[in-house]
């Protein structure tokens, strides 16, 4: 269990994931909010030169879409919905890239999905893609690929969005930006009595009891989405913060260790999580059967899997699926995300990374598996 302060987690976090609302991002609905999206774009600027790695995650497509259109209410038919999407999103990412450039800073759309995490080989994707921008210093902005995908727009929601790009990427924060102050005992419009809450462990079943409904017409989400949101991003060991996206520098008053807003801290550490992911929750499609030396270099040297130290493969996966590592006896001394089918992984036994594109055709990576998507289990 985290001992962490609140702002020990908030000046720690290098690796940061920022959700701003639809209600921020489009002023209550009446258009793209210029000078806002321009002062959140200012503050990462700062943060990403002094070290952090950044990923936004906006809502709006389809709140601008609507402005556009000329549409007062949110649609309740799909299409509609779909099409305000299409419409808004190409005012939506105009606007980062312009006011991400005026910092010098360059940016990346990214429309993902639920289904693009839960299946393996998407969410392995999505995370090389991610942390290549990372390490080219460039900022992605995130949004639901609502004009094609139906589920997400009758059930998904950005602050679950937000969560889900927090564990794909290990992000040590998750940061809420919403037009509210934070987590209150009870809704303050509503209960003069209420007590704002400056800090709480996330997964407290007696946030989400304290939690209220959705906050406006223009976005979907309420209190409540954002307290699950914090609840999941704490399964990988993010932290959450809610906090009222018009404070002034709050971004960087976060980073310098601020407690603004409500500081939701996540009970598990990075690594126990990863570790109780890997282990408990997902399905083994097959193993590796490893020499002595590649043991040697996964347990004691905390390596990746080369295919050089692979002997033979049992099963039939896919890229991205759970294997077992096993040992010349057979026993599990590890498990990972696959970074090649079975079929392919076992041309490549035995065989140096140096070959991978003469027998395969293309390079995935030159891993098997990679260290960060490994854990052991022995």
């Amino acid at each position: 269990m985290s001992t962490q302060s609140a702002s020990q987690v908030l000046r720690s976090a290098r690796r940061i994931v920022v959700k701003v609302g639809s209600s921020l991002v489009t002023n209550e609905g009446r258009g793209l909010d210029q000078q806002a999206i321009g002062e959140w774009c200012r503050q990462l600027s700062m943060l990403l030169r002094n070290g952090s790695e950044l990923i936004m995650v906006s809502s709006g497509a389809i709140a601008e879409g609507m402005k556009r259109l000329g549409w007062s209410s949110r649609p309740h038919e799909i299409h509609e919905l779909q099409a305000a999407a299409a419409v808004g999103q190409m005012g939506l990412a105009q606007m980062y890239e312009s006011s991400l450039r005026a910092h010098g800073l360059g940016s990346a759309q990214v429309l993902l999905t639920h289904a693009d995490l839960a299946d393996r080989e998407r969410y392995l994707n999505a995370r090389s893609t991610l942390l290549t921008l990372l390490k080219l210093g460039v900022i992605p902005v995130i949004n639901e690929n609502d004009t094609v995908v139906n589920d997400e727009i009758k059930v998904g929601d950005n602050d679950t969005l937000a969560a889900l790009v927090a564990n794909l990427v290990e992000a040590d924060l998750l940061v809420i930006l919403t037009d509210q102050k934070g987590l209150f005992t009870a809704d303050p419009r509503r209960d003069a009595s209420a007590q704002f809450m400056h800090q709480a462990m996330a997964g407290d079943p007696a946030l989400e009891a304290m939690a209220g409904g959705a906050g406006s017409g223009i976005g979907k989400g309420g209190m409540i989405t954002k307290i699950l949101a914090a609840k999941r991003a704490a399964g990988s060991g993010a932290s959450t913060v809610i906090a009222w996206g018009r404070e002034q520098d709050a971004l960087l008053r976060l980073a310098e260790g601020e407690n603004i807003g409500t500081v939701l801290i996540a009970k598990t550490q990075k690594n126990q999580a990863r570790k109780q992911w890997m282990v408990d929750h997902l399905q083994l499609r097959g193993s590796v059967l490893v020499d002595a030396g590649a043991v040697r270099q996964l347990t004691e040297n905390g390596k990746s899997l080369l295919p050089i130290g692979m002997l033979s493969v049992d099963g039939e996966f896919s890229r991205g699926d759970v294997i077992a590592v096993r040992d010349a006896a057979g026993v599990e001394i590890a498990r990972g995300l696959a970074n090649y089918a079975s079929t392919e992984a076992r041309l490549l036994c035995r065989k140096p990374s140096s070959q991978i594109e003469q027998l395969l055709g293309y390079v995935a990576e030159p891993e098997i598996l990679h260290r960060d998507n490994l854990v052991l289990t022995r």
